[in-house]
This record gives C-alpha cells, structure tokens and sequence, in this order.
C-alpha cells in the first residue's frame, strides 16, 4: 500500500535551527509513541521505538516515487508511508503538526523503521515495515528464543526509561502462558488489530486465567512486524514500559507465540505473556 500525504503549515520563522533537528524529530516521535496515545477515536498501545534507517532518508522536497525509492535504495518494502511538512521550524513545531495531522501513522504498530530529512522548514518523514526475511521455526521454538535472550537481559542491571531495575532471577517457560500468548497473537494476526484487549473483550489477565494459569501477578508485552526473535526483545529492552515487563522481579514464569496471516497489516504478531506466584 503506497500513500503519499502532504500538509503546508505556516509557522513562524526561526533562524536558530539547529543541524540536529532531524535526529531530534525522530527521537521525539519515539518518545510520543513509548506512551498510550489517544489518536482519533481510538487509544493506540504503548509502542517499540522505530529503527533509523538510511535507506528511508528520502529528498525533503519535491514529487518522489516511494515505491522506486525503496527498490533503488534497496530497501525490501511490503508496506510504505511518507509524511510530507512544508513550514514547521523546528523539530518540536513539526512534532506538534506531525501529532495534531498524522498520529495514525506514526502510531501504526505495523511500521518499525523510520527515515527524516530536512531543508529549511521542509520535512519527509517516511515509515516503513519490510518483508520478512527469513522463515521462522515453530511458535514454541521461537519462543524459547525469546526467553533466552530475555533472561540474558533480566541478569544484569537494567534502566528501562527513567526507572532503574536490579538484575533478577531468570524466568520460566510455561506452556500454559506459551499457549495464551499464542492464541492472542494468532487472534491479532487472523483479525488484524494491534491490542491488549481481544476482539472478544478479553484482557491478557483473563486469557491467562481462562488457559489455567494460576500465578497472582500477570503481564504482557505485545510486538507486531519484527521477523526475528533478536528484533522483538530488542524493540522491548528499548521501550520504557515493555522493558519493565521484562524486568519485573516479581515474574517467574513466562510464555511467548507468535502468529502470521499475510492478509493483516503487519504480517507477523508477537506476544509474551509473564505470570509471579
């Protein structure tokens, strides 16, 4: 799907730009996404940060064939978006127009590289998601994976935002939460959405209840787009709030699935679901 979306707002000129104001937009809007963002009707999910990626760095200005763009620069694209701004001054002016006008894409779950370029007051913000690269082993294979690399992080000191942990203890596979995760990633997958909450109403602490889970603390971190076990514990150590999860002293237990349906958004849903006794 190749969209193209251009907005003029008159700003207020600044001759104070600074030659930082690209990586500054970037991180602001990751900084806007690691947060529950109301956006139209709807309240998008706490989201991992998007990658930097050169090959999305496209000219600020002028008519651009996203799709050529992508193949010249060697960029495998399944799905594309550009954010055109012609007036902003700064990065936090275009931030604001970039909230007020596009939350819808920034906010899209399915996106995880960006690229932003300037010149003067023009902006191109342009999101993508790639193919996916490889073949996955089995859910549950996949899975362990991601507790491996959990667990590796869990056993050293971490600062997940503004908040610091200790090392913990390594955490459990536990086929029961491994079956409710796989179940909600596969929902995600069949009924294209991005949410704790299923289609069916339920919360990930219902879905752990309702699959026999027995723990009294329950948690769940939820990725959609990665193709690689190292990319979705790598998007969640990044991500101030997931990166509690995965920290959090008081999970022992853990389960991960993922699901795949062509026909959505993001082509691949993940989710890892923490239980405590």
């Amino acid at each position: 799907m190749l969209r193209h979306l251009c907005l003029v707002a008159a700003l207020a000129l600044s001759t104070n730009a600074l030659a930082s104001e690209e990586t500054q937009l970037l991180d602001s809007i990751n900084a806007y996404r690691s947060q529950v963002q109301k956006c139209g009707n709807q309240a998008s999910p706490e989201l991992p940060p998007l990658g930097n990626d050169t090959r999305l760095i496209l000219p600020p200005t002028g008519k651009v064939d996203l799709r050529q763009a992508m193949a010249q620069a060697s960029y495998p694209m399944a799905n594309v978006r550009a954010i055109t701004l012609s007036g902003p001054r700064d990065a936090g002016s275009a931030l604001q127009v970039v909230k007020d006008s596009f939350c819808q894409v920034v906010l899209d779950p399915q996106f995880i590289n960006i690229g932003v370029s300037r010149a003067d007051r023009d902006w191109r913000i342009v999101v993508a998601r790639p193919l996916l690269a490889g073949k996955l082993d089995a859910s549950a294979a996949e899975g362990h994976k991601v507790l491996d690399l959990i667990n590796k992080a869990r056993a050293q000191p971490r600062q997940c935002g503004s908040q610091g942990f200790a090392a913990a203890a390594p955490l459990t596979w536990n086929a029961i939460l491994a079956g409710a995760a796989e179940g909600h990633s596969r929902a995600m997958a069949n009924q294209n959405f991005f949410d704790h909450q299923g289609r069916d109403g339920t919360m990930p602490g219902d879905r752990m209840e309702l699959a026999g889970y027995a723990g009294q603390q329950t948690g769940e971190n939820i990725a959609a787009g990665y193709d690689s076990a190292r990319k979705v514990v790598d998007g969640w150590i990044a991500s101030p709030g997931h990166c509690a999860n995965l920290m959090n002293a008081g999970f022992s237990d853990m389960g991960v699935g993922y699901g795949t349906d062509p026909k959505s958004d993001a082509g691949i849903y993940w989710t890892a679901d923490f239980g405590g006794r």
